[in-house]
């Protein structure tokens, strides 16, 4: 598990700013330092990945550079996902990208199920696979997309990257998906009785895209 905050780093600066009240009432600049999180993620687990020496013709001769031999697949929870797979996207410039729909449904006596609307995206047997989502509470969304992805595909890697977590959301991940490498911004105490993660920063898809209905 990587933990941002336990290594000191200008994305720290990026991540106060998405924590700042008054910052991300900018919508603009809330979704662009959630972008360059994801870049910085996207640099951080590129060290984890294979590479292979290529040789390129320059103007001048040739040189051999250690280049990535299979790019990984992108897959975003829709909507807050948006703006760190484009951040992941912008490093992973040649990786498919795949987009998932899921979102709680509260009921009548206050209790919500995580529903899951679609997944559309490529054929992920045999790929490295990171998926993508901004907060990670009680992390039981993270958790159906995931397995549903690994009952259908068999996948070689997975990562998981959230900018911020609750310690009960890593919990939950660890003990379902022992195989998955989490990739956090910060991790949190507390959590609200309706799960919303405290400190944390409040709704990052109404944040980033307005209130929804």
């Amino acid at each position: 598990m990587f933990v941002l905050t336990e290594n000191p780093t200008i994305g720290n600066n990026f991540l106060a700013e998405l924590r700042d009240a008054q910052i991300q009432q900018d919508s603009m600049r809330f979704r662009r330092n959630i972008e360059r999180l994801g870049e910085i993620f996207a640099y951080e687990i590129s060290k984890t990945l294979d590479y292979v020496e290529t040789e390129f013709e320059t103007p001048l001769g040739t040189a051999s550079v250690s280049v990535v031999e299979n790019y990984p697949v992108l897959a975003t929870i829709l909507r807050a996902g948006l703006p760190l797979h484009q951040g992941l996207l912008n490093f992973f410039d040649r990786a498919d990208s795949s987009f998932i729909a899921a979102y709680r449904k509260t009921g009548k006596d206050g209790k919500f199920v995580i529903q899951k609307e679609y997944v559309s995206g490529p054929n992920l047997d045999g790929k490295i696979v990171i998926v993508a989502d901004p907060l990670l509470a009680t992390g039981r969304s993270m958790v159906l997309t995931c397995k549903e992805l690994m009952d259908k595909y068999k996948i070689k890697q997975l990562h998981i990257v959230s900018l911020i977590a609750s310690t009960e959301g890593v919990a939950h991940v660890k003990a379902n998906l022992p195989r998955a490498r989490l990739w956090l911004g910060d991790i949190d105490e507390e959590m609200t009785t309706k799960a919303y993660i405290v400190p944390g920063l409040g709704d990052a898809g109404d944040l980033a895209y307005g209130i929804k209905d």
